[in-house]
C-alpha cells in the first residue's frame, strides 16, 4: 500500500530506524562467556523483538491494540539497551574501544529515534497518522474501569511512572548531574557530615559505564575546584569497576540509601572522594609546617601558594561558632595546636653548630660512664622506630651499657649525621621539607642522648629502677620527648615532600597534562592524595646512617582528569546551608 500520509511515512521509517538499530545493537551484545554477559543478547534481543511482533501487526493488520504497547516498549528501549550494554562488559572478558564506540553510537540512534517515534505516538497525535485507525479507535472506544481493574490500572500506572523516573535519574546522573552525601569531616568546615551536594558531570567526560566512550571532557580545573573523583587507592581494574559500577547504580536506584561498595573487610569504601584541587598541571609542590609551595619550568624557586591558605583549615578551634557546632571531631585541641607551632618554632631556631657540639658531648659523657671495650656493637635487632626509643630507655640505656661497643654505637647514633650538616643560609637534602626532617631527627636525637647519658648516670650510681623513673630531670627530658613524639605523630598530615619528586639526577619534575594534586580542607583529618591506606617505617632523613624512624603514611599521587567524575555546584541540604559553591 502505498501511503499518501508523509506524517505516515516519517513514522514508519523513524520506527525501522528505531528496530533495525536495536536488532544489530543486541547482535553486538553476542557473547559466548559463561558468565553474566551471556545474558546481554537475549534481554535486548527478546525485547527488541516484541516490538517487531507489535509494529508488523500494525502495519499490516491496522491492529491499533499494538499502539500503547509499542508507546510504552519504546519508552523503555534505551533503558533495555543500555542495560544490556552493562551486561554485555560486566563478564570475565571485555570489548574493544572501537567496538565499544560502534555499540554507543547505537545506542544514540536507538535513544534519538524512540524520542521521535514516542513524539509521533501521542494519544491524540497517533490516530490522525492514518484514517483506519481513527475509525477503529471511534469504533472501539476505550472502555473506564471499575472498581478491582481500575485499582490495579491506577496501581500498575503509578508503577510505570516511578519506574521510568527512576531510569531518568540515572541516565541523568550518569551524564548530567549527580547527588552525594558528604561521609566524612576531610573537607570541614566547607562541608559537613551528611551534607547533600549536586555534582555537574556533563562538562568532566562523563562515560557509559564499563567503558571508555561516553562526553568529551570540556575543562580544565583550577586550584580551589572541589571535585569528586575515583579514589585512586583502590585497584581499578575490570573485576573491581563492575562492583563499583553495581553498587554506584543500586545507590543511584536508591537514591543514596543502599551503599553496596564495600571493601574486603566489608566496611563502605571511600570511593569517590571529594576533595579540592591544590596542584595543577606544571607544578612540583612541597609543604611544610601547613605551607604549601609550588615552583613552574619557567620559576624554578617555591614560593607560596597563598590560595590554598585561604580554604587550607589546620585549626578548627578558630573556626566560627555556628560552623564549629555541626563538626563532630576536632583533631588538635587548642593546647596541642600551640605545642605543635612551639615545636615547629624550635625546629626552625635550632644551631645547628650548637647540636653538633652537643651530640658530640653526650657521646663523649656516655664513653666516660661504660667501661671501655673495643668491639663494635651491631644494629641488628634494635627498633629505630622513635617511640621504641623514648618508651624502652631504660632496656636500651642498659643494653647500651652491656654490650660489647655499646659505646661506640651511641656515638654513631649522636654524630653520623653531622658529616652532612648543611652550610648556613642552605638546606640539608636541597629543600625545606627535607632540611625540617633532618632537624626534627636532631631533636630527637638531642633528646633521647639526654634521657640515657643521665639514665646511665643513675644505673652507674646504683639508683634503683623506681628511682629512677621519678627523677626529676628524666622527667623533664620524658616531656620533651612526648611533645616530640606527638609531632612526628602528626608529621604527614602537617607535611609533605617535593611531589613529584625530583628525578636521579637532581632536575625537577612536575604534574604532568591533564594530572591534578587533591586535598580535603580538613587537613589533619584528611586521608587525601598526600597519603597512603598502609603504614611503613620510614626513616625521618636520608642523611643519616643512625635516623631515627616513623611509622609514615606519605605517598603523594595525582590524579589523572579521566577519573575525575565531575565538580560540585550546589549544596542542597541541609536547608540552613543551601547554596551555591564556588572555588575561594
Amino acid at each position: 500500500m502505498i501511503m499518501a500520509n508523509s506524517s505516515l511515512r516519517k513514522f514508519f521509517i523513524w520506527l525501522y530506524i528505531v528496530l533495525g538499530t536495536a536488532v544489530v545493537f543486541s547482535l553486538m551484545c553476542m557473547n559466548f562467556s559463561l558468565d553474566i554477559s551471556l545474558l546481554a543478547l537475549p534481554v535486548s534481543l527478546i525485547f527488541s523483538g516484541v516490538i517487531v511482533y507489535y509494529t508488523l501487526a500494525l502495519k499490516r493488520r491496522d491492529d491499533i491494540r499494538a499502539i500503547p504497547v509499542i508507546r510504552k516498549m519504546m519508552q523503555y528501549l534505551p533503558y533495555v539497551l543500555l542495560t544490556s550494554f552493562v551486561l554485555r562488559r560486566a563478564g570475565k572478558y571485555g570489548t574493544f574501544y572501537w567496538y565499544d564506540v560502534a555499540t554507543v553510537l547505537l545506542w544514540c540512534i536507538a535513544f534519538i529515534g524512540s524520542l521521535v517515534v514516542s513524539y509521533y505516538m501521542n494519544d491524540k497525535r497517533v490516530i490522525l497518522l492514518k484514517k483506519e485507525w481513527a475509525a477503529l479507535e471511534k469504533k472501539n472506544p476505550q472502555k473506564k474501569l471499575r472498581g478491582g481493574a481500575w485499582v490495579l490500572f491506577e496501581a500498575v500506572d503509578w508503577i510505570d511512572a516511578l519506574v521510568q523516573a527512576v531510569f531518568m535519574v540515572l541516565l541523568i546522573q550518569i551524564f548530567i548531574v549527580q547527588l552525594y552525601v558528604i561521609p566524612s569531616e576531610s573537607m570541614v568546615p566547607q562541608f559537613l557530615i551528611k551534607d547533600r551536594v549536586i555534582v555537574f558531570k556533563t562538562a568532566s567526560g562523563p562515560k557509559f559505564p564499563l567503558s571508555d566512550v561516553g562526553v568529551p571532557c570540556m575543562r580544565d580545573y583550577k586550584r580551589g575546584d572541589i571535585v569528586v573523583f575515583r579514589n585512586p587507592h583502590y585497584s581499578i581494574d575490570r573485576r573491581s569497576e563492575v562492583k563499583t559500577v553495581t553498587s554506584q547504580l543500586v545507590y543511584m536506584l536508591t537514591f543514596m540509601a543502599v551503599n553496596l561498595n564495600k571493601d574486603a573487610d566489608g566496611q563502605p569504601k571511600a570511593d569517590p572522594l571529594v576533595k579540592r584541587v591544590a596542584g595543577i598541571p606544571g607544578e612540583q609542590l612541597v609543604m611544610q609546617d601547613g605551607t604549601l609551595y609550588a615552583r613552574t619550568k619557567s620559576s624554578p624557586d617555591f614560593l607560596p601558594v597563598e590560595k590554598d591558605a585561604s580554604f587550607a583549615a589546620w585549626n578548627l578551634n578558630s573556626v566560627d561558632s555556628s560552623e564549629k557546632r555541626g563538626i563532630k571531631t576536632f583533631p588538635l585541641s587548642q593546647a596541642q595546636y600551640d605545642t605543635m607551632l612551639a615545636c615547629e618554632n624550635e625546629r626552625r631556631e635550632l644551631s645547628m653548630d650548637n647540636a653538633a657540639a652537643e651530640s658530640r658531648s653526650l657521646a663523649e659523657q656516655f664513653s666516660k660512664i661504660v667501661p671501655a671495650k673495643n668491639g663494635r656493637m651491631s644494629s641488628d635487632g634494635i627498633s629505630m622506630f622513635e617511640y621504641d626509643l623514648f618508651v624502652n630507655y631504660d632496656a636500651f640505656t642498659q643494653k647500651l651499657m652491656s654490650a660489647d661497643g655499646g659505646a661506640w654505637w651511641f656515638e654513631q647514633f649522636m654524630t653520623d649525621w653531622i658529616k652532612d650538616k648543611p652550610a648556613a643560609g642552605t638546606y640539608a637534602g636541597g629543600d625545606v621539607y627535607s632540611d625540617a626532617n633532618y632537624r626534627l631527627n636532631v631533636m630527637i636525637k638531642l633528646c633521647l642522648g639526654r634521657i640515657i647519658v643521665h639514665n646511665a648516670e643513675l644505673i652507674r650510681n646504683g639508683v634503683s629502677a623506681e628511682n629512677r623513673r621519678n627523677d626529676a630531670l628524666l622527667y623533664e627530658y620524658m616531656e620533651e620527648a612526648e611533645k616530640l613524639n606527638f609531632y612526628v605523630m602528626i608529621l604527614d598530615q602537617r607535611n609533605m615532600p617535593v611531589f613529584p619528586e625530583n628525578n636521579t639526577d637532581g632536575s625537577a619534575q612536575y604534574i604532568p597534562e591533564n594530572n591534578y594534586f587533591m586535598m580535603g580542607d580538613n587537613r589533619f583529618n584528611s586521608l587525601d592524595m598526600r597519603h597512603s591506606y598502609t603504614q611503613t617505617m620510614t626513616p625521618l632523613t636520608k642523611l643519616d646512617k643512625y635516623s631515627v624512624a616513623y611509622e609514615s603514611i606519605m605517598a603523594p599521587q595525582y590524579v589523572n582528569r579521566k577519573y575525575i567524575l565531575g565538580t560540585t555546584v550546589f549544596r542542597f541540604w541541609p536547608v540552613n546551608r543551601i547554596g551555591v559553591l564556588k572555588a575561594k
